[in-house]
């Protein structure tokens, strides 16, 4: 899958990696439901890590569709809140 984390650029992750990818947005969602601005921020920096950990950059001049995008880590509880699904940020 193609995902962009945005302001960064794009990143290719194997559909092997998404079920530690979905347990991080999960807590992201618990974090942002209660109100926890410090965890969220915590939360949504090892997800954008672990998205660059496990997957492989894609060249800056490469025009490939992104199936997920995530915001950048300085993005707001509440950017954040209006990107999401019921899922969260990440489907499935």
């Amino acid at each position: 899958m193609i995902v962009r984390i945005m302001g960064e650029g794009q990143v290719k992750v194997a559909d092997s990696h998404f079920i530690e990818l979905n347990k991080l947005d999960d807590e992201l969602l618990a974090e942002m439901e209660s109100g926890d601005t410090d965890g969220f921020k915590r939360t949504l920096s090892a997800l954008l890590e672990a998205v660059r950990r496990l997957g492989e950059p894609l060249p800056d001049d490469s025009l490939e569709p992104s199936e997920l995008i995530l915001p950048n880590e300085d993005a707001a509880l509440e950017e954040v809140r209006e990107m999401l699904s019921d899922d969260g940020l990440i489907p499935g």
